[in-house]
């Protein structure tokens, strides 16, 4: 059997208007047409749908039944035709973001608020990760996007700027250079620091190391830990000072106080995905996330 949506539109739009003139202006085809479509749907069905009078058309029981059927098959394609435009449009599904520490305390948030707005269809799983599980869980397909510093490492990722964010200097509260306005990064010179292992933040351990080696010392690490929230901790119980990214200065922690430093290098922050695989729910975060930007949200 090879029933055509055409068929069961016109034979709603009779069983609707109960008159073939009327139906056949409705779905804009001529009477004669319609008529033939519903001999033709009858035919397809083997049984009798309507009763033809001089005045009215009437329904059969099996028409009446059938009825049902018709408008629920359309409803459902209906349905189905809108579930997938938006799906072409990215606005149903899911996406899986992985963002680096410190992420969460600035420019995520913002960005995360207005997709949710724009495409409440969508669930957002985000995960904490640093750079490096970031490319393992693209690779493995655990996240559609990242989001994380300069340098990506594999060149079958994408990338797409997002923020350049200074570093500052997270001081103690107590400590006499927290009076300051700004600071010469050579004023660290003689501060314990707290910092990542290097092995957790490779390139944001080296551009420190660097910028501290120009100003001719080595800071003196006594003190490491993988989270930004416990090294703020560790300032605020008074065992050193740190660098995190401007967004950090954004967390307020009773005991730490954030200062600009002269000259402090900046730090890139990207979006990243697999160059073959930007699924059209990556395409519209990525375009929220450049409108938030251009607002300066």
């Amino acid at each position: 059997m090879a029933v055509e949506l055409r068929h069961l539109r016109h034979f709603i739009a009779l069983a609707e208007e109960g008159h073939f003139g009327r139906a056949a202006e409705r779905v804009f085809v001529v009477q004669q047409a319609l008529s033939s479509s519903i001999r033709t749907l009858e035919d397809e069905l083997g049984v009798k749908l309507v009763l033809r009078t001089t005045r009215r058309v009437q329904l059969t029981p099996a028409g009446e039944v059938f009825l049902t059927s018709a408008r629920a098959t359309l409803n459902t394609l209906a349905q189905g035709s809108e579930r997938a435009r938006q799906a072409a449009r990215g606005e149903v599904g899911r996406i899986g973001i992985g963002f680096v520490s410190g992420l969460a305390f600035g420019g995520l948030p913002g960005i995360v608020r207005r997709f949710r707005e724009a495409f409440p269809s969508v669930a957002v799983d985000l995960r904490e990760l640093t750079a490096q599980e970031q490319e393992a869980a693209l690779r493995a397909g655990e996240i559609d996007v990242g989001l994380m510093l300069l340098p990506v490492r594999d060149p079958a990722f994408d990338t797409l700027a997002l923020w350049r964010q200074e570093l500052v200097a997270a001081l103690p509260s107590t400590h006499p250079l927290a009076r300051k306005r700004k600071l010469q990064i050579s004023d660290l010179a003689d501060e314990p620091f707290v910092f990542f292992p290097r092995a957790v933040r490779a390139t944001y351990f080296d551009q420190v190391m660097r910028w501290c080696a120009a100003a001719g010392f080595t800071p003196r690490i006594v003190q490491e830990a993988i989270e930004v929230p416990t090294l703020l901790s560790l300032v605020a119980a008074g065992l050193g000072v740190f660098l995190p990214i401007r967004f950090f200065s954004q967390v307020s922690l009773p005991g730490v106080t954030y200062r600009p430093v002269v000259g402090a290098p900046t730090v890139e922050i990207v979006a990243t995905w697999p160059r073959d695989q930007q699924t059209n729910v990556v395409a519209a975060f990525l375009k929220v996330a450049r409108e938030v930007l251009e607002d300066g949200a």
